[in-house]
C-alpha cells in the first residue's frame, strides 16, 4: 500500500464565530471601568497659553480647582466676580484648604505625598485671587501647584 505525499491537503478556516463574543466582553468591560466625570463646569473657564508646557502623568493624583466667573445663568444669582469652583458647587477662598485636606483623605496613603493641586484659572482673572488660594495651599501644606494652560504663544493671551 503506498501512501501520496503528492496530494496537497488544505489547512481548514478559521472558525470566526467566537468573535463577536470577545469583542462584547471587552466592550463591557471597558463600560464597567470606565468612569465618566460628571461634575458641570460652572464657572467661566478659557485658559490662557503659555510656550513651556508639560503634561501631567498621572491623572490620579490631580486635585482640580478651577476660578473664573459664573457663568451666564449664575452670573445672576452670584454676580460678575470670580468665584472658585470645587467640584460642583462654588465656594470661597476660605473653603480651599478643607476640600484640598478632603481630597487628600480620599487618597491612598502611597500617593498622598505626590498628589498635585491642578489650578485651572480664566485668563481675564486678577491675581488676588489666585494669591489667596495659593496661601490657603500653604496652610494645609499642598505645596505642589500646577497651573493647566493650552499650548500656544504667550503672547497670544
Amino acid at each position: 500500500m503506498r501512501y501520496s505525499r503528492d496530494s496537497k491537503k488544505e489547512l481548514p478556516a478559521i472558525s470566526t464565530a467566537s468573535l463577536p463574543d470577545i469583542v462584547f466582553m471587552i466592550l463591557f468591560f471597558f463600560m464597567t471601568v470606565t468612569t465618566i466625570k460628571t461634575n458641570p463646569l460652572l464657572v467661566d473657564n478659557n485658559l490662557p497659553k503659555a510656550d513651556e508646557v508639560k503634561n501631567l502623568e498621572k491623572k490620579d493624583r490631580v486635585i482640580e480647582i478651577f476660578v473664573g466667573k459664573p457663568s451666564a445663568e449664575l452670573a445672576k444669582t452670584f454676580g460678575d466676580e470670580p468665584k472658585i469652583q470645587l467640584d460642583n458647587r462654588l465656594a470661597n477662598v476660605n473653603d480651599v484648604g478643607n476640600y484640598v485636606l478632603a481630597e487628600l483623605a480620599k487618597k491612598p496613603d502611597a500617593i498622598r505625598n505626590l498628589v498635585t493641586v491642578s489650578l485651572k484659572v480664566d485668563k481675564d482673572v486678577s491675581v488676588g485671587i489666585v494669591s489667596d488660594i495659593k496661601e490657603e495651599l500653604r496652610k494645609v501644606n499642598a505645596l505642589k501647584v500646577n497651573y493647566t494652560t493650552y499650548q500656544g504663544n504667550s503672547l497670544e493671551n
